[in-house]
């Protein structure tokens, strides 16, 4: 018993939420957005070789896919 009054509270918040979200302030989201750096981060080159990682198992994977070209 009890329960009607806790579930009409959560549709009431629910409705709320899909209906009447937050009202989205443009003009200070486009001051953030023009603040902030437009070069991208530095990213470093995946080395397609295993032998760097510290993965016991990489060493395996190698051999695995010859194995698939051969069959």
């Amino acid at each position: 018993m009890g329960r009607g009054r806790a579930k009409a509270k959560q549709t009431k918040v629910a409705r709320e939420l899909k209906y009447g979200g937050p009202e989205t302030d443009f003009d200070r989201l486009q001051a953030e957005l023009s603040t902030q750096s437009t070069t991208a981060p530095k990213v470093e080159p995946v080395d397609d070789e295993y032998e760097d990682t510290d993965d016991p198992y990489a060493k395996y994977i190698d051999a695995d896919e010859d194995e698939r070209r051969q069959a």
